[in-house]
């Protein structure tokens, strides 16, 4: 994205008109080119609107991140733990980002955010939907001194604390599918993606990749292969302060998230995803509900029977044992 479109979209995204000559002299192009500008803004899922006479205007206005209401907003347990934080316009994926910083120097405490990611990745390499201003595109970087297998079960925390966020911020009925997705009434809403980086045994440096959609246009969600709700569909009417003014709903959210999620990570090393475990389960999508996990090399189905304190997934085979599951290359579906 060009210095001019991103001067256009902050003058347009109060939502209301502002005509071609007026944006063009604020950005220095003719209105020739601002009409130009505008043309690609809308290849990002931007729904311009245009009035003879009046001029152009984002609808419904877009919610922008800013750096001074998401670190004023969070709490004070998250504040010390925060090192930076980078917001971009657009960006390939925030968590590449995340580990290509993490190689480079010491970035415990990081947090990166973006408005747009080229190459959003979700879960075994697919790809994640990620429209510009309409979700939320958070990666975290935390080191660790005792390696991967202090680090079981943290997706499955994360989970947690991501669900806590939604509840403070008005979503009810958030649930927790095994190993790392956000559900409310079986369909998703949102992703955790951990990499980690460093000596498997010893120091190491994690990256936690958390994709939440808060108002996903329809157009981009065609993209989507499976149910999917947002924030604000589940949040039901909109937000708006005591003059009537649109307020931040992604700047709120993406704080409440940081100020889960950093807490944990600096007491997770400790206590472990023991410590998580019941309030997990007790979000559990699929807790007694037949279900198939998919291996490398085969399917086994069974009945959900919830998660051990590693976080392995508990499967009650036909013949009444328990087999556990963890990590790799695993998915699970219900059985309908």
């Amino acid at each position: 994205m060009s210095d001019t479109q991103s001067k256009i979209i902050d003058i347009l995204k109060d939502g209301a008109f502002h005509s071609g000559e007026v944006l063009g002299e604020k950005v220095g192009c003719s209105r020739t080119a601002v009409w130009k500008h505008l043309r690609k803004l809308e290849a990002l899922g931007l729904v311009i609107e245009t009035t003879k006479g009046t001029g152009y205007r984002i609808v419904g206005g877009i919610d922008m991140l800013d750096e001074k209401s998401i670190v004023g907003a969070l709490s004070v347990e998250a504040r010390p733990h925060l090192s930076n934080i980078d917001i971009f316009q657009a960006i390939n994926s925030t968590n590449t980002y995340a580990r290509e910083l993490a190689e480079s120097s010491s970035v415990s405490g990081a947090v990166i955010l973006a408005e747009q990611q080229t190459a959003g990745r979700g879960r075994r390499g697919k790809n994640w939907v990620s429209p510009f201003a309409a979700n939320i595109y958070l990666s975290i970087v935390w080191d660790f001194e005792q390696g991967a297998q202090a680090l079981e079960g943290l997706s499955l925390a994360i989970g947690v604390a991501v669900k806590r966020a939604l509840t403070v911020h008005g979503v009810q009925g958030v649930k927790l599918k095994w190993p790392n997705d956000i559900y409310v009434e079986q369909k998703k809403l949102g992703g955790i993606l951990l990499e980690m980086i460093g000596d498997p045994v010893g120091h190491c440096s994690v990256i936690v990749g958390v994709g939440l959609n808060v108002s996903m246009p329809a157009l981009q969600a065609t993209a989507i292969d499976q149910d999917w709700t947002d924030v604000t569909t589940e949040l039901h009417t909109q937000q708006s302060n005591a003059d009537g003014q649109k307020l931040s709903v992604r700047n709120t959210l993406a704080a409440a998230l940081i100020s889960e999620i950093l807490p944990l990570m600096d007491t997770f090393q400790a206590q472990g995803f023991a410590a998580y475990r019941d309030e997990w389960q007790a979000a559990d999508a699929f807790y007694g509900q037949s279900a198939e996990i998919s291996t490398p090399k085969q399917s086994i189905a069974g009945v959900v029977r919830g998660v051990e304190t590693n976080g392995a997934l508990r499967l009650e085979l036909d013949n009444g044992t328990i087999e556990s599951f963890i990590g790799g290359e695993l998915s699970l579906r219900l059985v309908r």
